[in-house]
């Protein structure tokens, strides 16, 4: 299981308003650059070359739901489309990367770290696994 680790700069874009998290586009996107914890902006990061099943952007996440318990909010998403390697492997990557497609510069909300290096070959298939129970991410 990749291990998620939220952007330090999220929790000032959240508490400006930057996101909300309920309503705006949010996406994965892959990339083999280990990304920094001070990175705020997808800018900041270099994603794969888009081809052979991988689009430019990455893929939507959907809400699954966003609510609050007891003063804890927790942010559950499906799982994004399943990327497809077609016509030629998909550019390799080790971290997926979850940020705001709606905010006015992409700012970055956290990223999960494969461990090494994935490859996807041509007919091969690679779907990031997001827990249904726990969630994306929580705050307390």
């Amino acid at each position: 299981m990749a291990t998620f680790t939220k952007f330090q700069p999220f929790v000032l874009a959240l508490a400006e308003k930057k996101h909300n998290l309920t309503s705006d586009t949010l996406k994965v996107m892959l990339t083999l650059s280990a990304p920094l914890a001070t990175n705020s902006v997808k800018t900041d990061l270099t994603e794969i070359a888009a081809g052979n099943g991988y689009t430019a952007g990455g893929n939507t996440a959907t809400v699954t739901t966003s609510s609050q318990t007891s003063g804890t909010y927790k942010l559950v998403l499906a799982d994004p489309a399943t990327w497809t390697a077609t016509g030629g492997a998909i550019a390799n990557f080790r971290y997926a990367v979850l940020y705001n497609d709606t905010a006015t510069n992409k700012d970055l909300i956290g990223f999960w770290d494969y461990g090494s290096t994935v490859t996807v070959n041509t007919s091969e298939t690679f779907k990031t696994d997001f827990d249904p129970t726990s969630g994306v991410l929580t705050l307390a």
